[in-house]
């Protein structure tokens, strides 16, 4: 046996006559060869230590191919018989206190657990009949050799205290191997570990620790089931019920593990699934347990794990939020740093401040990415201080400050798209432990809509099916074998930082937190109670509104997170009707002074906000309100109820000032080519001021100079997307109101609307274009076409003009037309409210305030500045002044030999025109003059193509 080598060419032949000699002894010569080596005791543990490691070195390298089966068969019998063997040996010289070899009795049970689970005996992974025919011939001895295992343990006696916790995995990974005799039978060792360890130590702490660790990777490593999990739970509880000691902790410790199980059996389940979902929801429950029983080890390679995942679903804010969890177990220090964590992704740190650092270079790089950059400052800003007081590396606190200055801009000047919440819930015994019978809010992806959750989520579980109504689910559906989703939008309940609160914040800023740092959420649906009153709709319309509270903030480690709890109320009608007047008054103000503060943002969300409340033809305004609850016979009724009554006319009362605000404002922006609009719209407010005055009184809110911020007029650059090389924009835009739906630039839904028809085009204009003054074509020629997306402004512009005036030769500046690309039906904005809609923001204005309806100026943009299209924002073509003589109208732009609308960033030698721009609106006290309408002398005429799409001519 000493010169047995197992690269010798002749091995298995060696292993046969070795294996064929064994098979001839019997239990006499086995005890004649133990007696040769007479009563030298070490001689006798040589023997036995060699024995011992040549059968382990044989059972795990295979002598044998896997498919001799009869041969692996006789060798496994015969090895069996000759381990019984030297067990006994073990029991008789080696036990008393005396003679205890402890590495002689730790090498027979690792000898023993790796013959028991060699793959040759795994009977299960073999067809019916292969296992019924070697079953029949050679026993399971899987089920042998465990016995002795278990019989070997309890003969230890005191010495068992010696072999905690080392021998904890191998008898786990034995009571794994999937034979229900074999586990009843070696399970109550686990008791027998517990109970001695209590013995010696009154805790079991290494025990349970070492169980832990090598449970979490004999499951991952495919082994144990819902069989061992119920095993275990049933053996374990009987006997620490029955121990005086351990009956509470042993109670606790079972529970523990089986949660353990539960959370890694579901992960094993998935962990190869398509759905990465899945797969990070179960992730997330293993390394929340490890973080709940203090196990850092594998909590940090559990978080791992998960931002891996993110990572390939380019889930950029997850992966941050996930590697802070991390970073926040680090200190600011030079304490060494645990090597697990410094072993992968490249990480060269060996303190805990290093690592910290990189993880924060990372963390802010995906903050960035994720558009997240109020997360980014905090991060940087602590970075900062560490490089300045700590570290004193300046050149990494100026590299610091650089990316803070950049976040903060990015922050005033990038539109991010707003995502839609969702409330899904998975009824039905059909879903995995893990989703069954449980409400998640789902934070969708950039421009994701309902129709495309609903789809996702079909996908998943092709099974299921989707429920038609919102309300709550009947026990029946809960315990059904089938799957029942459903989902609907709720909306998150702003959470605004303290330091926020009552000062004038910039509404870019105000926005991050309107659907960032939630875990609150919203859904209402109207209730009618009582018989339906066509004539007085609102005095039984209540509102049931849901609060649904989660687990954790949005976004986090996790686009969705548990619904823990849902609370509900009832809203009645009057006080509905409250909330809707101030929500109104809110949104008037919110809009006016963004004008104040930004004289560049589009007039079209404004006049269309004003005209729903102002015009009584749209929506009644609040006249539905005094039909349902002031009068006498509801007073009378709900006397409970004066005190409201009063607080909704006071709250009718104040909206007259802030309309007046929004009037003026308009008054002051409106172009000519709107003007009827405004005089509509001044006309339907003074007869609404006159009713409301006369019967509620006059509010009057303080001095507009008083009001006005100071913030500079916000400009939104375009913002290049990772599949893109170029800025997807055409078009500058100024800012944003919180309550717009943003639209998809750059997506396969936008497509582009060919150019305005030619029957629109007519000899007035070729002759028009002949007779421009020979400088003024000179400049032009200079100029690019603007870019195919303004194509699509401009003919809309003009679609909705050729309704509006008569038809007669005009140029339009202005529309309040909603301006919207189209987009897939999966991506159709379900959405109503003026101020969900696209419209055009102006450039920066060329001349002075004077305007004329007779045609807008060339475009022409700022030097060094490109005409953006942002996704999510209100786009409005506003009217833009002609030059001073107001008879006279600008020259229109000459149309290139080539229609290349997408190099107009590539110019930067545009240059503005002279005039100076308009005035401030505060400084704007007389409105200006109204242009002549005297019609320009006809220019000469020019050729078809060259006719300009931009001169908004129609006929």
């Amino acid at each position: 046996m000493e010169s047995f080598s197992s690269g010798c060419i002749r091995q298995g032949s060696f292993v046969a006559c070795m294996t064929a000699i064994l098979r001839q002894m019997d239990d006499y010569h086995y005890t004649h060869l133990i007696s040769t080596f007479g009563k030298i005791r070490s001689d006798v543990v040589d023997f036995l230590m060699e024995t011992f490691i040549m059968f382990k070195d044989l059972i795990g390298k295979n002598v044998y191919p896997s498919d001799w089966i009869i041969m692996n068969m006789m060798q496994n019998k015969v090895f069996l018989r000759a381990i019984s063997q030297y067990a006994s040996v073990l029991n008789k010289k080696f036990l008393d206190q005396t003679n205890f070899e402890l590495q002689l009795w730790n090498n027979y049970f690792h000898l023993a657990v790796a013959f028991l689970t060699q793959e040759s005996l795994q009977l299960e992974t073999f067809s019916s009949d292969k296992r019924a025919k070697l079953f029949h011939k050679y026993q399971d001895m899987r089920r042998q050799i465990g016995f002795e295992i278990r019989d070997m343990w309890y003969n230890l006696g005191p010495h068992k205290i010696k072999f905690i916790p080392e021998m904890v995995g191998p008898i786990l990974e034995m009571t794994l191997v999937p034979e229900i005799e074999l586990r009843r039978a070696t399970i109550h060792i686990f008791f027998d570990m517990m109970q001695c360890e209590f013995h010696f130590t009154c805790s079991f702490q290494r025990f349970e620790n070492e169980i832990i660790t090598k449970l979490d990777h004999e499951v991952e490593g495919g082994r144990g089931d819902e069989q061992y999990k119920v095993l275990f739970q049933k053996i374990l509880l009987e006997q620490c019920r029955k121990h005086m000691y351990l009956a509470k902790t042993g109670e606790n410790f079972v529970t523990l593990v089986v949660r353990l199980l539960e959370r890694l059996l579901d992960y094993r389940t998935i962990m190869h699934d398509e759905n990465k979902e899945n797969r990070m929801s179960c992730t997330v429950n293993v390394l929340n347990f490890y973080k709940e029983i203090d196990r850092e080890e594998m909590y940090i390679r559990y978080l791992y794990k998960l931002c891996d995942l993110h990572r390939e679903c380019d889930n950029y804010t997850e992966a941050a939020y996930t590697l802070l969890l991390h970073a926040k177990l680090l200190k600011w220090s030079d304490e060494q740093c645990a090597a697990h964590p410094t072993q992968r992704d490249g990480y060269q740190a060996a303190t805990q401040g290093q690592l910290k650092d990189q993880l924060y270079q990372e963390i802010i790089n995906y903050f960035d990415k994720g558009k997240m950059w109020e997360e980014a400052i905090i991060l940087s800003k602590e970075l900062a201080e560490q490089y300045e007081n700590e570290m004193f590396d300046f050149e990494q606190l100026s590299a610091s400050l650089r990316k803070q200055a950049q976040f903060y801009e990015n922050i005033v000047k990038v539109i991010r798209p707003k995502p839609d919440y969702f409330a899904v819930g998975y009824y039905g015994m059909g879903f995995p432990s893990f989703l069954r019978n449980k409400m998640f809010i789902y934070r969708g992806k950039e421009y994701e809509r309902r129709e495309d959750l609903e789809a996702r989520l079909l996908t998943q579980f092709p099974n299921a099916e989707m429920m038609k109504t919102t309300t709550p689910p009947s026990e029946d559906t809960k315990h059904s074998s089938g799957q029942y989703i459903q989902g609907f939008i709720v909306k998150p309940i702003l959470n605004l930082p303290t330091k926020f609160q009552n000062k004038p914040v910039s509404e870019q800023i105000i926005s991050f937190y309107t659907v960032n740092e939630v875990h609150k959420f919203q859904y209402s649906r109207p209730v009618r109670k009582g018989e339906k009153d066509p004539d007085n709709e609102f005095a039984n319309m209540w509102i049931e509104r849901t609060t649904y509270t989660t687990a954790y903030k949005l976004p986090g480690i996790l686009r969705w997170f548990e619904v823990k709890s849902v609370s509900m109320e009832e809203i009645s009608p009057l006080e509905n009707a409250m909330e809707t007047m101030q929500l109104t008054n809110e949104k008037i103000s919110s809009m006016v002074q963004r004008h104040l503060s930004d004289p560049n943002l589009p007039i079209n969300p404004l006049s269309m906000l004003l005209n729903g409340i102002v015009d009584p033809a749209v929506m009644g305004g609040f006249a539905n309100y005094e039909k349902a609850f002031f009068n006498d016979k509801y007073m009378q009724e709900h006397p409970e109820d004066l005190e409201k009554i009063e607080k909704l006319k006071d709250l009718i009362a104040w909206q007259i000032p802030h309309l007046a605000e929004g009037v003026r404002i308009h008054g002051e922006k409106v172009t000519e080519a709107l003007r009827p609009f405004h005089d509509r719209l001044e006309a339907c407010f003074k007869q609404l001021r006159e009713k409301v005055e006369k019967q509620y009184g006059v509010r009057t809110l303080p001095s507009a100079l008083d009001r006005r911020g100071s913030r500079p007029p916000s400009i939104v650059r375009s913002f290049t997307m990772p599949s893109s090389q170029r800025p997807l924009s055409v078009a500058s835009v100024t800012s944003i109101s919180s309550d717009n739906s943003p639209s998809r630039p750059g997506s396969d839904g936008f497509n582009l609307e060919p150019l305005l028809p030619k029957k629109l085009h007519t000899k007035s204009q070729d002759k028009l274009d002949r007779d421009e003054p020979e400088k003024e074509r000179k400049e032009k020629k200079k100029e690019k076409r603007n870019s195919k997306h303004q194509e699509i402004f401009d003919k809309e512009l003009k679609t909705t003009e050729i309704t509006m005036q008569p038809a007669e030769a005009v140029i339009l500046s202005e529309t309040i037309s909603p301006l919207r690309p189209q987009r897939p039906k999966s991506q159709v904005l379900n959405q109503t409210g003026v101020d969900r809609r696209l419209s055009v923001s102006p450039g920066p204005s060329s001349t002075n305030s004077s305007t004329s309806s007779l045609g807008p100026p060339p475009i022409a943009p700022r030097n060094k500045s490109s005409l953006s299209l942002h996704t999510g924002s209100n786009l409005e073509l506003n009217g833009m002044g002609c030059s001073d003589k107001g008879e006279v109208p600008p020259p229109l732009p000459v149309k290139g030999s080539t229609s290349d609308y997408g190099n107009l960033l590539d110019h930067q030698d545009l240059t503005t025109p002279s005039t100076p721009p308009p005035p401030p609106p505060h400084q704007r006290h007389i409105p200006p003059p109204l242009p002549s309408k005297t019609p320009p002398p006809p220019p000469p005429k020019t050729t078809r193509k060259q006719t300009s799409i931009d001169s908004g001519i129609v006929q």
